[in-house]
């Protein structure tokens, strides 16, 4: 229809991608976007057409639309999964291509640190990271240490960087493995101050945010943080009696720096400690289990849903043996 109404052909199509190319390499993004997007709509040829879409994946992320490049990543992630490519090694290039763009995005948007989550964690793009891809262990990591509410895949996190520890290592893995493999709290203090520098000097994580005649390193605040909290909450879990001179140490900060914010910690949150000021020590209550009382409410109800089952395969039963007469 357009080569007889219009003279419009596979060469002018192809005009239209080249044309596009051009406006992205003189800076014109926007330009560039509108093109790709009316060539994948006429292009028939399935290659050009994912060539086109990284394209505009590209100009979305320099154009900081990250909504609609959240959406053109979503995209190409649909097409690798579900192409068929002349090689395994093509396709996991591929999704490791995907994995690096998506940098730019996951730490932009506003829902990006669960973005990465959700990518990285998958079966396929974890075993390309494991294969080829080990640094991206460190943005991995960062999103899960940031991230509160999916404190829930730090298992799997610690249980990948022991699997990936003679490949690759750096301050934030290593953090994580002092602290939670090894229980080395002088380890986790040394490395946390190293995760600081890293953070600051990675051109994704430390991103700066002028306010006023301030500049400010979100991600870095939110990181120490959260592993500040970490120390605190796994020295607790083993620590019954604690200096707070010696956890002020642990967590890199002042005394009376420390006590506040321990002080804080206790007062807004479930744990069941106290502070002596005098003695200047936090005491952690322990909570004596009483087996007996365990097995006891465990067993609760039991005889009821026993009778409940054995009702459920009996009652059946008798219906159809009366059903049979």
């Amino acid at each position: 229809m357009l080569q007889d109404r219009y003279q419009i052909g596979p060469d002018q199509i192809e005009a239209l991608y080249q044309y596009a190319k051009f406006q992205f390499e003189c800076g014109n993004y926007s330009g560039a976007a509108d093109y790709l997007y009316q060539y994948r709509a006429l292009c028939t040829n399935s290659e050009r057409s994912v060539s086109a879409l990284w394209g505009k994946l590209a100009a979305e992320i320099l154009m900081q639309n990250w909504d609609v490049a959240l959406e053109e990543l979503n995209r190409l992630k649909e097409i690798i999964d579900s192409k068929n490519f002349s090689s395994p090694l093509n396709q996991l290039q591929n999704r490791i291509w995907l994995m690096h763009w998506a940098l730019f995005i996951f730490f932009n948007h506003e829902n990006g640190r669960n973005g990465i989550i959700d990518l990285f964690f998958q079966d396929r793009y974890l075993n390309a990271i494991q294969t080829n891809a080990h640094h991206l262990l460190r943005y991995l990591a960062t999103a899960v240490v940031v991230n509160k509410r999916r404190r829930n895949m730090l298992k799997e996190l610690i249980k990948v960087i022991q699997q990936e520890q003679h490949s690759y290592k750096d301050p934030i893995t290593e953090f994580l493995e002092c602290l939670y493999v090894n229980y080395d709290f002088d380890g986790a203090q040394q490395k946390l101050m190293e995760c600081e520098q890293v953070i600051l000097n990675d051109p994704f994580l430390g991103k700066r945010i002028e306010e006023g005649n301030f500049v400010t390193v979100p991600l870095r605040d939110e990181f120490l943080e959260n592993a500040r909290l970490f120390i605190f909450e796994t020295y607790c879990r083993i620590h019954r009696c604690i200096d707070t001179g010696m956890l002020a140490q642990k967590l890199n900060m002042s005394y009376d720096e420390a006590e506040l914010w321990i002080m804080n910690l206790v007062r807004n949150s479930k744990l069941d400690a106290r502070i002596d000021s005098v003695s200047g020590t936090l005491i952690m209550t322990t909570n004596h289990v009483n087996v007996h009382e365990q097995i006891i409410e465990s067993l609760k109800g039991l005889n009821m849903r026993t009778y409940m089952l054995a009702k459920n395969i009996v009652e059946p039963a008798q219906a159809a043996q009366q059903a049979a007469r």
